[in-house]
């Protein structure tokens, strides 16, 4: 498809959104006109693999606007007569939401205090000073650590243990959602997909219709893993962490958006994306713009 000759249709407010229970979507302007640059080139991409089913990824910070772009996506790609559908992969980590926070949270504090007991500065001033710090949850603050130097310590080794958990099977089931990226390669007209809310029991399979899908778009942070295997066409939307983290103020994502430790969490995320990036068949600017990958390194290095 020609990009310049591209005339991109309206687009409705009711378009259909992805399988992610209570994910509050709000397609606006911006949304719609990243998706209408990406379009040719996706395009593109599924006309190269023949008309064989293909899995394209959008992926990105938390919060870059993944499920709205990625649903005006599918709007465009269903009214051209190609079936399109999107899953959420947010569905499949292995714990809720609450509890992977709580996890998340565990991992960081449990790995902060082995570094304390490694450097051999645990003692019963710091130990009382740290509940404190929990209590206040500051933990994670680089402020704190000016206060107390030995904060520094812990704080380093718990973001190493925190990166070794985010966006790694231990948090997710990867497992999982190859399995079902394979089933849909074969061909399978029916595929059992997960729902997860955020309370225990919310929890469930829907049986999906693919008998008329031929892209299966995946939205999800981490889908140009290399955990996750069948993604054919990842699309990378670059964003920062400070924009990442406005968006899921917007959007209502987490209770305590503001922290320091939210903080870290996203710039681990967004160290992961960087990593991964060399994959991604194409490349979007928080701007709009279409990057090559030398250009997107170059842009990072300006960050």
């Amino acid at each position: 498809m020609d990009q310049q000759a591209w005339n991109a249709p309206r687009v409705p407010a009711d378009i259909p959104h992805g399988d992610m229970p209570g994910d509050k979507i709000c397609i606006g302007e911006e949304h719609i006109r990243k998706a209408q640059v990406i379009y040719p080139l996706l395009r593109r991409e599924l006309d190269a693999l023949g008309g064989r089913r293909a899995v394209a990824a959008v992926c990105g910070g938390s919060g870059v606007g993944k499920s709205e772009i990625a649903s005006v996506l599918a709007y465009f790609l269903n009214r051209d007569g190609i079936g399109a559908y999107v899953m959420s992969g947010d569905n499949y980590p292995r714990r809720i939401p609450r509890d992977n926070d709580a996890e998340r949270l565990r991992v960081y504090r449990q790995g902060g205090l082995r570094g304390l007991v490694d450097r051999g500065l645990i003692a019963p001033e710091v130990s009382a000073r740290l509940r404190q710090l929990w209590a206040d949850e500051r933990d994670a603050d680089p402020a704190a650590a000016r206060e107390y130097p030995w904060l520094s310590v812990y704080q380093q080794s718990g973001r190493r243990a925190l990166t070794g958990y985010l966006g790694t099977p231990g948090e997710t089931d990867f497992d999982e959602v190859s399995g079902i990226l394979a089933r849909f390669h074969q061909g399978e007209e029916a595929i059992c997909l997960k729902r997860m809310g955020r309370e225990p029991a919310e929890l469930w399979y829907e049986r999906v219709d693919f008998s008329q899908t031929q892209a299966l778009i995946v939205e999800w942070t981490h889908g140009n893993s290399d955990f996750l295997e069948g993604v054919d066409i990842p699309i990378l939307l670059n964003s920062t962490p400070e924009e990442t983290l406005a968006h899921r103020r917007m959007r209502s994502r987490d209770g305590k958006t503001d922290s320091a430790f939210t903080a870290m969490v996203l710039d681990i995320e967004q160290k992961k994306l960087e990593a991964q990036a060399h994959k991604a068949r194409i490349i979007l600017s928080k701007q709009g713009e279409l990057l090559s990958y030398a250009d997107y390194r170059l842009l990072m290095a300006h960050e």
